[in-house]
């Protein structure tokens, strides 16, 4: 098993999570009956960055504001803030992190219900949590997150989904894995954008709303893989600053799907093109803003903006080895890093 067999593995994990949709109905009806007032939630990482999709996801769909957790103010400075009402959310993928089950202890003793995301179900922050839900990603071998991560997203929409009892977004999500498929077959078309790409030392990586988590993934896997210095920004939040140091041929990789987000970024994508000639590399299933990048990358046409996260990060992903490999190290073992990162 490989990074990039992983990579491809996620339509069969994806159409597996949809089958235990059982289960989690079952934990979001407890949820209900629990009624918080909000989630707090506490990762590290990759899961962290799946964190942010859960922010837009459960506060937009089932508004309930989540408030990401700042794990040593548990740990270190023993500085517990007040937790009345809340939902502690934990994810990890390991279930190992000692800082993150230090967040689930304390919501216990101040009386909270807890949930853990995560792919093993039998570690010691599934032991700790009220309610678990096993992401069934299968063993990871590379030390880059990948399915456990639309694992992670996919949980957050499935739960989303049941808190709202919303028939329209649960056949939504019956498509996910043949778009998944769909972005797959992409492989050797996003091999040779990559090839582009084989000297880039810095660039920015850019997304809003729902796909701010894709950007701060994608982020985090040119760091991991490829030792870039790639610095994820909102779109908004770019336009505060950041984009000063744009200049000719400078890279911006952008995840722009369709949805209620796109008209605002397409001034910005523009700009960045035609008054900054920025080096645009563009996921996206609009033709106008793909038409604005040197390297587009196609989504499949009608996914809705909610699951577009899914689906984006799987290119991204792709691109990453790809470009991982053309620069010829490892896509298995990055250098300094470890697949779990115990913390505290």
């Amino acid at each position: 098993m490989s990074l990039h067999s992983e990579i491809h593995e996620q339509p069969t994990i994806i159409q597996g999570l949809l089958g235990k949709q059982s289960e989690i109905t079952r934990i979001a009806t407890e949820i209900r009956k629990i009624d918080p007032a909000y989630v707090f939630l506490a990762a590290r990482g990759t899961s962290d960055n799946a964190g942010r999709y859960a922010n837009y996801m459960w506060g937009a769909y089932n508004h309930l504001p989540v408030a990401l957790a700042t794990p040593s103010l548990f740990t270190y400075y023993q500085q517990m803030p007040k937790l009345n009402g809340a939902l502690i959310t934990a994810v990890s993928q390991s279930g190992q992190s000692p800082d993150i089950i230090a967040v689930v202890d304390e919501g216990k003793r101040q009386g909270c219900a807890s949930l853990a995301i995560t792919n093993a179900p039998d570690s010691p922050l599934a032991h700790a949590a009220n309610f678990v839900i096993d992401i069934a990603a299968g063993p990871e071998k590379a030390v880059a997150a990948t399915k456990t991560y639309t694992a992670e997203l996919l949980a957050m929409a499935l739960l989303s989904v049941e808190l709202a009892d919303d028939d329209v977004r649960r056949a939504e999500l019956q498509k996910l894995p043949i778009w998944a498929q769909q972005v797959l077959a992409l492989d050797e078309e996003i091999a040779r954008l990559a090839e582009r790409f084989r000297y880039m030392e810095h660039c920015v990586v850019i997304g809003r709303g729902f796909n701010y988590a894709t950007a701060f993934e994608w982020s985090l896997k040119l760091k991991e893989l490829t030792y870039s210095v790639a610095e994820p920004y909102s779109t908004a939040d770019f336009q505060h600053g950041p984009i000063a140091m744009v200049e000719r041929g400078f890279p911006v990789f952008v995840a722009a799907p369709s949805g209620i987000i796109l008209p605002d970024m397409l001034p910005l994508l523009r700009t960045l093109r035609e008054t900054h000639h920025a080096e645009l590399t563009i996921i996206s299933d609009s033709p106008e803003a793909l038409a604005l990048a040197q390297s587009p990358i196609q989504l499949p046409a009608g996914i809705p903006e909610w699951l577009s996260p899914i689906i984006a990060i799987i290119p991204a992903q792709l691109f990453c080895y790809h470009l991982t490999r053309t620069r010829g190290f490892d896509t298995e073992a990055p250098r300094t890093i470890r697949k779990v990162t115990e913390t505290h």
